[in-house]
């Protein structure tokens, strides 16, 4: 089964890959729960085993779940011919070269197994040993590092000798010695794998007179679960939102008065609509997972937090007390998955729910998700507002699959302009290699000579002597360097590695057809010219996806056109600690508070402006993915349609501006804009607010001036041009 990674996903591939060639004896990867941790480092194992012989990966969980061999099913379903292994068939069979055995260390370390011990048939450390005869070197894989890591379990990585270590866990130990690689929580929610908050206790007043406590959670999380219901069946989707009850340890007594509960709503274990997954009691717990499964809420106790995977679960109702901090980051993770990897475009179904009047779990659960758990009200359009209209657009090509072939003419084009190359092959190379490219028909790697102090200093290892070591090119030596350097280049652009090697081969090689050739090189020279050249090649591919291409222009036949009117309610997030609590007036919604979340500081800043200027009538802060939000299309050097959401609507004296907020200029008026398609974003908009008479723009905050300053015409990145002016002074 092929599977098509997400950009973030991607990217940690590259990281974990690059961190490979580092010094570093550990690396942590720390990666939300939902983020599809076992899917990225399934495919980081293939793509290194493919430039690395000789080389076995050994893969260690913890004992419970039996993780070992979800994350070895996983492997092999994902990855085309994988050479897996669990315990059981290394103590039969030992270590392939070039393979994955999925190992649970408590099986290794627990009183009375019976693994490493002598038996008729070789024992483990035998086996390793064998290995180590053969050749072979192990990487080792410890996952949910941060579970019952003990000195038992150290002694067995200490067996298999091997120079890298990479933990993995949602909630990891840092030791300062450990490249640490974070998975970003945005990255994972912008693309649909996980929900895009977690609201808490949606509603509550600010005082709560109830005689039962947990009858009061217990009511809001129902009333939710049929909300949520609901809208999925509206949609015609049979998905089945699921409650999480968590109970605290020796309550019996608790459970009981759930389940009483449950019953004078129709919802029993009789009826299969509740579930209870307790120590030595499991009911109606097979298939739970199953989106359309009857069961409406799940009663558990510490299981909830240890290896489960739920994607329906969108409601947690917490009754437990004083569990440490990395449980409770692990429990909220276990409702954070989205029910089909994707989301609906709609907050309510979007959120996740939590239900608590445990003040310390939900202040601790603030600290570490941050800007993704806040309360949380819902709002209502003001009627004033109710008949506003605009044209948005929506993309005809739906789809995240890349153009290989518009890739290849953006690289082309890209290296062209940056190195002024020409018709001429001769020509090129020489322009080429005067900018650092290396052309042979060996393989040239670097290493250094001399004394240094300390040699961290760049002055102290520039006083070093650089020694070219050369060694003739052998397709078969060198082969899988090759394929494992043409698969990383891909990984820069999010392209598979056959388009990827093709593009090279069009690019670069005397064997494929193309009118945009740059070079002509034989099989052995283009094989070399890669493995020489990888970091300029990784660096020049992943530039020209971000240029601007005349031929790459959108037109308005491309893209779907039609009516938007602002939301009539909202979801509405804030942050109850804030100082500022005063409600906007500006606002096109009723009670909508200046302590908003979450914002970015250039957003903050443009709404504070707008709430103190008179000039300006109404603002509308603008969704940022969905299909009831305002959007504009726009493609990327891939050939695919993107979508953007412009930051804000304004109406200025009776006139509507379409306002997008970025990151501002530093006090020497250096750019901190971090998104590479701002000037195609730039373009779309001028296009279409030229298309339908409006006006707007891009506004950033320079600080140097500590103004607000706004671009409408011609877009760059100097703030002292004449394109950038004052906001303030254009709204009078």
């Amino acid at each position: 089964m092929t599977i098509n990674l997400a950009n973030f996903q991607l990217n940690t591939i590259k990281s974990l890959l690059e961190s490979m060639d580092e010094p570093c004896r550990e690396i942590v990867l720390k990666s939300p729960t939902g983020s599809g941790k076992t899917i990225i480092l399934t495919h980081f194992m293939d793509e290194y085993i493919k430039g690395h012989a000789k080389t076995v990966f050994v893969w260690l969980t913890p004992g419970k779940g039996n993780l070992e061999e979800q994350s070895k099913a996983k492997m092999d379903k994902y990855i085309h011919n994988a050479r897996t292994k669990l315990l059981a068939d290394v103590m039969t069979s030992g270590f392939s070269e070039n393979g994955c055995c999925f190992i649970n260390w408590e099986k290794l370390t627990k009183k009375g197994n019976n693994a490493l011990k002598d038996s008729e048939r070789t024992n483990f450390l035998e086996w390793i040993d064998k290995a180590f005869n053969n050749g072979i070197t192990f990487k080792i894989i410890i996952d949910e590092s941060h579970q019952n890591f003990t000195e038992k379990s150290d002694a067995i990585i200490q067996l298999f000798k091997t120079d890298k270590i990479i933990r993995c866990s949602a909630t990891p130990v840092l030791s300062k010695t450990a490249k640490l690689i974070e998975v970003s929580e945005e990255d994972v929610i912008a693309e649909g794998l996980i929900k895009k908050l977690l609201v808490i206790n949606e509603n509550f007043p600010q005082t709560i007179d109830t005689e039962n406590q947990t009858y009061y959670l217990l009511e809001k999380a129902y009333s939710k679960q049929q909300e949520l219901r609901s809208l999925f069946l509206q949609r015609g989707l049979d998905i089945n939102p699921l409650i999480v009850i968590q109970l605290p340890n020796n309550s019996d007594s608790l459970c009981e008065t759930v389940e009483k509960w449950f019953e004078s709503k129709g919802v029993t274990v009789e009826a299969e609509t509740l579930a209870i997954w307790l120590s030595g009691r499991h009911e109606n717990v097979d298939g739970i997972s199953n989106n359309n499964t009857q069961s409406v809420a799940v009663i558990m106790k510490q299981a909830v937090a240890t290896g489960w995977d739920c994607p329906r679960a969108h409601i947690l109702v917490k009754l437990r007390e004083n569990m440490d901090e990395t449980f409770e980051v692990q429990t909220i993770g276990r409702i954070r998955r989205m029910p089909e990897a994707k989301h609906y475009e709609n907050d309510l179904l979007d959120s996740c729910y939590l239900y608590t009047f445990d003040g310390k779990f939900t202040q601790s659960v603030k600290a570490s998700l941050g800007k993704s758990a806040l309360e949380a009200k819902t709002l209502f359009l003001k009627n004033e507002h109710k008949a506003f209209t605009l044209t948005k657009q929506q993309r005809t090509m739906i789809t995240d699959l890349r153009d290989p072939r518009k890739a290849l003419t953006a690289i082309a084009q890209y290296i062209k302009k940056e190195f002024t190359l020409t018709g001429n092959k001769k020509e090129n190379k020489t322009r080429l290699e005067s900018k650092g490219f290396e052309f042979s028909e060996n393989i040239v790697r670097y290493t250094l000579s001399g004394s240094v102090v300390v040699f961290s200093e760049l002055s102290e290892k520039d006083k070093l002597n650089a020694i070219k070591i050369t060694e003739p090119i052998s397709t078969t030596t060198h082969g899988r360097e090759y394929h494992n350097r043409v698969g990383r280049i891909g990984l820069e652009i999010g392209m598979p590695y056959n388009y990827m090697n093709t593009i090279i081969g069009k690019l670069f090689g005397e064997k494929f057809n193309y009118r945009e050739k740059l070079l002509t090189l034989a099989p052995r020279e283009l094989y070399a010219f890669v493995i020489n050249n990888f970091d300029y090649l990784r660096r020049v591919c992943r530039e020209a996806m971000a240029v601007q291409l005349s031929q790459l222009s959108l037109t308005f036949d491309m893209v779907s056109e039609k009516p938007f009117t602002i939301p009539q309610s909202t979801l509405f997030t804030y942050d109850l600690q804030s100082k500022v609590q005063t409600i906007s007036e500006k606002n096109v919604y009723g009670e909508y508070l200046m302590s908003v979340e979450p914002r970015s500081s250039s957003e903050k800043k443009f709404e504070k402006f707008c709430e103190t200027c008179s000039a300006i009538d109404w603002i509308y802060k603008n969704g940022d993915k969905g299909d009831e939000y305002f959007s504009i299309v726009y493609l990327d050097n891939a050939n695919r349609q993107k979508l953007f959401y412009p930051d804000y609507i304004v109406s200025v004296k009776g006139e509507i501006w379409i306002m997008e907020t970025k990151g501002g200029f530093d006090k020497t008026g250096t750019s901190e804009d971090i998104d590479i398609f701002s000037p195609k974003k730039f373009d779309v908009l001028k296009a279409y607010l030229i298309k339908y008479g409006l006006k707007g723009g891009f506004v950033r905050y320079d600080k140097q001036s500590e103004e607000l300053c706004i671009c409408t015409d011609n877009y760059n990145e100097d703030i002292h041009s004449d394109n950038w002016r004052i906001l303030r002074d254009i709204f009078k």
